[in-house]
């Protein structure tokens, strides 16, 4: 069986992972799988589930190193269960690390390692600029993330139900409920009314 895998950082409303699966679907992946989750996340489910329901003499491929992972250790570990489970890796022009027979070779171990170390430097590199850019913003008055919520963005149905809640006619779970919120939304509102 050959596997594809696909990953962005954001949802499907931010980034299009649409041109993962077909480049994959187009390098021979009989079946792609996909996620969201950011590159240096402790968990990938998706790829954990694909590397669990692999069978030795799969082959998995992907467009990137950094699509595995965007940390060293998570990639060399990644890279150990393939080599445990007899898989192959591909990273579409680049790198084929073949371990189905049990055993990796050195310089592609060495080139999995390198790839992982300039992926997790990038990330650094994209994290120590979107810092620096918040500090410039900050610098200038810009608000630096989510505006303050205030009494004006307190949605007119939580008003029409608030009182019901205050004479003791209603829980905060219904209130919540009713209102079409969160329990800690509700209590941010009421602190703002109090």
């Amino acid at each position: 069986m050959i596997y594809g895998y696909a990953r962005c950082s954001t949802n499907e409303d931010k980034q299009d992972i649409n041109r993962q699966i077909n480049e994959l679907k187009a390098a021979g992946a009989e079946e792609v799988i996909f996620e969201y989750e950011h590159g240096d996340a402790k968990v990938k489910h998706n790829l954990h589930m694909l590397l669990s329901v692999a069978n030795a003499g799969d082959t998995v491929i992907t467009l990137e190193v950094s699509r595995l992972s965007r940390s060293t250790q998570q990639l060399c570990e990644i890279v150990n269960i393939i080599k445990d489970k007899r898989l192959r890796l591909v990273i579409v022009g680049s790198i084929t690390v073949d371990c189905r027979n049990g055993e990796i070779e050195p310089m592609s171990q060495a080139f999995i390692q390198m790839s992982a170390v300039f992926a997790e430097l990038e990330l650094s590199m994209i994290r120590a600029r979107v810092r620096s850019g918040m500090r410039a913003a900050a610098a200038k008055g810009k608000q630096i993330g989510r505006k303050p919520t205030t009494k004006d963005d307190i949605p007119a149905v939580f008003y029409r139900h608030y009182p019901a809640f205050m004479a003791g006619n209603m829980n905060l779970s219904e209130l919540a409920r009713v209102c079409g919120l969160s329990r800690p939304t509700v209590y941010k509102y009421m602190q703002l009314l109090q």
